[in-house]
């Protein structure tokens, strides 16, 4: 169970890391002024919304260790299986940037 917490951890250092990533590279192109303001509003709510999936997802974790330190079985799994499907909601989240960053790079080119 603590090897989990790590590798969680890990993963969402790299997360952070990729958003950080991600929005020099939306700064990048806004300085470019090129952008459509639409495009630009949703890749700016998708990011914000990312990085307050982030926070909860540390939040979460926070009381994960704490609830391992309380062994508390039942609890831990329930918030383990909560910390996991926000995960994958912050993966899916982090395609569709990826995907409308590259449409607006392509876009740029045009």
């Amino acid at each position: 169970m603590l090897l989990l917490l790590l590798l969680l951890q890990l993963l969402l250092l790299l997360l952070q890391q990729l958003l950080i990533l991600l929005l020099l590279l939306l700064l990048l192109l806004l300085l470019q002024l090129l952008l459509l303001p639409l495009l630009l509003l949703l890749l700016l709510l998708l990011l914000l919304l990312l990085l307050l999936i982030l926070l909860l997802l540390l939040l979460l974790l926070l009381l994960l260790q704490l609830l391992l330190l309380l062994q508390q079985l039942l609890l831990l799994l329930l918030l383990l299986l909560l910390l996991l499907m926000l995960l994958l909601l912050m993966l899916l989240l982090l395609l569709l940037l990826l995907l409308l960053l590259l449409l607006q790079l392509l876009l740029l080119l045009q």
